[in-house]
């Protein structure tokens, strides 16, 4: 399981694989909990998990890769 921490530390984002959800082609788990204030929250839960497909999640993975290349400079403008 990767964990980042954004927004201040107020986000965090998980990314696994739902082993209990194997049987399921959207196994792939991108889990956002807020540790704020209701009034600041983005989500209106404490917890959102959105599944990808491993398909979905590899173009998620490629399209962030590539926005991170673009913004320092390392990647052709037009992608």
């Amino acid at each position: 399981m990767k964990q980042l921490s954004l927004l201040d530390n107020s986000l965090h984002v998980s990314v696994f694989y739902e082993v209990s959800d194997s049987d399921f082609d959207d196994n792939i788990c991108i889990c956002f909990q807020e540790d704020c204030p209701e009034d600041e929250k983005i989500f209106k839960a404490d917890e959102t998990n959105i599944f990808l497909t491993p398909d979905q999640a590899n173009q998620f993975a490629i399209a962030l890769i590539n926005a991170a290349k673009r913004s320092l400079g390392f990647a052709d403008k037009s992608e």
